[in-house]
């Protein structure tokens, strides 16, 4: 695939110097090196951002509680079974 589109930033030269040495042991040009790290770090914030990890023990309580029967609210049926007034502005 062609790349095409262009990212430009600007680092420390401490920062530079580390990222062009990091490059030249992994045998990647500087390109290559930041765009791969930046993609690994995108795709690890996308993933977090995304995607809620629970506790198996309580993934399962929830499937028992989803697959209960509801337990009837009888304060909630009075007050959806009583006349509602609209008021229209």
């Amino acid at each position: 695939m062609a790349r095409t589109a262009r990212l430009e930033l600007r680092a420390e030269p401490e920062r530079e110097e580390r990222i062009r040495y990091a490059a030249q042991l992994q045998h990647q040009s500087v390109s290559s090196f930041v765009l791969d790290a930046a993609s690994e770090q995108a795709d690890r914030v996308i993933a977090a951002s995304t995607v809620t990890v629970v506790d198996p023990a309580f993934f399962d309580e929830l499937l028992e509680a989803l697959e209960r029967p509801p337990k009837q609210n009888e304060a909630l049926a009075r007050r959806a079974a009583r006349r509602r007034r609209v008021v229209q502005r």
